[in-house]
């Protein structure tokens, strides 16, 4: 095959074949709910598409992490506190 023919005849190596098991359209954005009019709205909207209302969460440091990580993160602050006290 010269440089300029093409190679439209020529079967697909396997790397140039898309993967069946992976198809981007199935991967759908989450949505959360306008707090005005309780719309869906893309979690990465800034502003629902139907009301137009900015649409905030209110996130903290402490969101999405369990009690006894909390307490375990204080007392070994206070351990620490402790253990350099007398130096």
């Amino acid at each position: 095959m010269s440089r300029w023919q093409s190679d439209e005849d020529q079967p697909l190596e396997e790397w140039e074949c898309p993967d069946p098991d992976e198809d981007a359209d199935d991967e759908l954005s989450a949505t959360v709910e306008c707090p005005n009019c309780a719309a869906e709205v893309y979690e990465d909207a800034a502003a629902c598409p139907v009301c137009g209302e900015y649409v905030t969460r209110n996130r903290t440091i402490w969101d999405g992490r369990p009690a006894w990580w909390i307490i375990l993160g204080i007392a070994g602050m206070i351990a620490l506190m402790l253990f350099l006290l007398p130096f």
